[in-house]
């Protein structure tokens, strides 16, 4: 049994909110509905502690985070399938945020919609706390008086986008982890063992070997410059991140990232399903071509990719469709071209859309297992080799002075 935190809303419209031991989420929610409450949130307690720190993010302003922006869309669908007001809805909203930046958003969203604004409005006067795409696409759910369907699609949308981000995250945390301890131990073996040898080998002069004598020389300037060194490397980092805020440099940067081989394959897929699944997301909610396009330009994080798309815009509003520019572009993949123009062809470009996502975040997978499979393998036996290179060079300098000595 696993003790769950959850919160529900009664009969009467009430917030309700409680712990619950129970097998999983799915058997909180049954019992919920059986004692006829409306379930809106039931998570394990650890986890709970979890998504409470990642809701109340953001505190000084700007965005919340896309698993906050995620549950609030879930859980006011939750409620306005259930029946209950807009308005009722979003003061349980209130009553069962979390507390500090996400809790006064929706205070400010409740009191834009009491003066009379829409919903799609409210959130839009919360600055750039929630994402454009998704101001427009409760727009388009309000105008066509499917809110709760629309909603809880924008949830699936954010969870979905959000777990091909962590997949890839995750992916990446072995390879990092293996590169920060070889790169511990060849400093180790540099600042403190080859120093340990080196009187040593002072009487052998010349007669060292080459080796040994560029890994005493490597080991010196180590030991001499090494605060020079940190701070070079400190400052190059805050010059690269202050560089890539220009406009110019970061697409330079971002295009050679595009170029890698099966990174920059890996880069492109990412951005490829992250289009197909935010325009089909939005044209299924009754966003126009033509507005979708230019919402999808402002959730790339390839500049090179968002610039593209802008093209695409441009050549869209010009009345010459999707698939066309899409082609001359010669950026996506060819796949991914192919099936836009069967979607323009057959009017299911929406259904198309989000078929291409599903196809390209499976790619992502293989892509990310095939550059671990290479990755992984590569890192262990260059570092290995660096490793047994100066490990190597020692002993050889040891056997050459007992050879001297004999």
């Amino acid at each position: 049994m696993v003790l769950f935190r959850y919160k529900a809303v009664t009969p009467d419209g009430e917030a309700l909110e409680g712990e619950m031991d129970a097998v999983d989420e799915a058997s909180v929610v049954a019992r919920l509905h059986e004692a006829g409450h409306i379930p809106v949130r039931a998570e394990p307690l650890a986890a709970g502690r979890g998504a409470l720190r990642a809701r109340a993010r953001g505190r000084g302003g700007g965005r919340v985070s896309a698993v906050a922006v995620a549950a609030v869309a879930r859980e006011l669908a939750t409620l306005l399938k259930a029946g209950l007001p807009l308005e009722r809805a979003l003061e349980i909203l209130v009553e069962l945020g979390e507390p500090e930046r996400l809790r006064a958003l929706l205070v400010g969203v409740l009191d834009r919609v009491r003066s009379g604004a829409s919903l799609a409005d409210a959130f839009a006067a919360q600055g750039d706390a929630f994402p454009v795409y998704f101001v427009s696409m409760v727009r388009a759910g309000e105008a066509g008086g499917a809110l709760d369907p629309v909603l809880a699609q924008l949830a699936d949308y954010m969870e979905r986008s959000r777990a091909t981000a962590e997949t890839v995250k995750s992916a990446l945390i072995y390879p990092l982890i293996l590169l920060f301890t070889a790169g511990v131990s060849i400093i180790v073996l540099m600042t403190v063992v080859v120093p340990q040898f080196k009187p040593l080998f002072e009487d052998a002069g010349a007669a060292l070997p080459l080796a040994t004598r560029i890994v005493i020389g490597i080991a010196d300037t180590f030991q001499t410059y090494w605060p020079f060194m940190a701070g070079g490397t400190v400052a190059l980092i805050v010059v690269v991140r202050l560089r890539l805020r220009d406009a110019p440099t970061r697409l330079a940067w971002d295009r050679m990232l595009l170029r890698l081989p099966l990174a920059g394959t890996l880069i492109l897929e990412t951005e490829v399903a992250r289009f197909g699944r935010t325009l089909g997301t939005l044209l299924r909610n009754g966003v126009t071509l033509l507005n979708a396009m230019a919402i999808v330009r402002e959730v790339h994080g390839n500049t090179a990719v968002a610039g593209f798309v802008g093209e695409l815009a441009a050549q869209v509003s010009e009345g010459r469709g999707l698939a066309g520019p899409l082609a001359e572009g010669r950026l996506f993949p060819r796949l991914a071209v192919h099936l836009v123009r069967v979607g323009e062809e057959s009017g299911r470009l929406d259904e198309i859309l989000l078929r291409i996502a599903d196809i390209f975040d499976r790619e992502v997978q293989r892509t990310m297992e095939r550059l671990l499979a290479l990755l992984v393998p590569l890192l262990t036996v260059g570092l290995g080799m660096v490793i047994a290179a100066i490990i190597g060079s020692v002993l050889v300098a040891i056997l050459s002075i007992n050879k001297l000595a004999i």
